[in-house]
């Protein structure tokens, strides 16, 4: 494994293995790697000659008061992962060579961006997709791999390559859980013992939402009983949404269709966590 800090150097490496006919498999991460992050990387290899993972906490996706400064990092530990995997190259850029004095340059995905989260993280969205375009533009994958429990992000991701023309495959990956069900996620190292069992009512939620779905129910009551069994939940501290959806458009489902898209997200503690469920009846 090969580390590289220079966008440049990064992006010269790539230029020539795309020259010689290599396909480049790329996950872009924010670093405190779990297994939801191994299983992307690990389907990269599978399908690719080449595999980059990238680490780098984005500041441009953070709103004001959010967790930037309390984001878990930890190189170390993510770059002996990483080793044992054995990929490619690790690329780890630090925020002033992506983010040069006097930049001023963001890309806003319009229509799917101020839905879900983006009504409780405003900007979030613009930072994503300006970051997820710069990296592409420095690594040019083959494919580039995210996780389903970022539904949102990687709709987002997909419109963007589409509109802007990028030559990349976007793969999205089933969601990895522990064995209680509470998807995998960087922020569960925020929970203590008390909230990290209470987190497990989300997954609850969902597997009720697609139990009534496939029963025939419709949307609006499929939304209520969730939302019945989450506030049973005392430690939940706040619900951001909760509901049935259109996965394509993200506006909430009114009336019965084939495919849904169940999505939660609530704080426990201080703690902001998210979940779906993809349903076809």
């Amino acid at each position: 494994m090969e580390t590289i800090r220079i966008p440049r150097i990064m992006r010269e490496i790539s230029k020539d293995l795309r020259a010689k006919g290599k396909s480049i498999g790329f996950v872009p991460t924010m670093g405190a790697l779990h297994e939801g992050h191994i299983s992307l990387i690990k389907r990269a290899k599978q399908e690719n000659d080449i595999t980059v993972v990238s680490i780098f906490v984005n500041p441009t996706q953070f709103a004001p008061g959010e967790d930037y400064e309390k984001y878990p990092r930890d190189v170390e530990s993510d770059k002996e992962k990483l080793q044992t995997i054995e990929i490619d190259y690790l690329f780890l850029p630090d925020v002033e060579s992506l983010y040069p004095k006097g930049y001023s340059t963001y890309v806003t995905v319009e229509g799917l961006s101020d839905k879900l989260c983006g009504k409780f993280r405003p900007g979030h969205f613009r930072g994503v997709a300006t970051v997820v375009c710069k990296l592409f533009n420095i690594v040019r994958p083959t494919r580039a791999y995210f996780g389903q429990k970022d539904y949102q992000q990687s709709l987002i991701i997909r419109r963007m390559v589409e509109d802007l023309n990028f030559d990349i495959d976007i793969v999205v990956c089933h969601t990895i859980r522990h064995e209680d069900g509470l998807a995998m996620s960087s922020r569960n190292l925020y929970l203590n013992e008390q909230e990290r069992k209470s987190a497990t009512v989300i997954y609850k939620a969902l597997q009720q939402g697609e139990k009534l779905l496939k029963e025939g129910a419709e949307p609006l009551d499929v939304k209520l009983k969730m939302m019945e069994v989450i506030k049973k939940e005392s430690l939940v501290k706040e619900i951001q949404y909760v509901g049935v959806f259109d996965p394509e458009t993200l506006d909430e489902a009114k009336e019965k269709q084939k495919k849904y898209l169940l999505a939660v997200a609530l704080k426990i503690g201080d703690t902001r966590l998210i979940d779906n469920l993809l349903v076809e009846v």
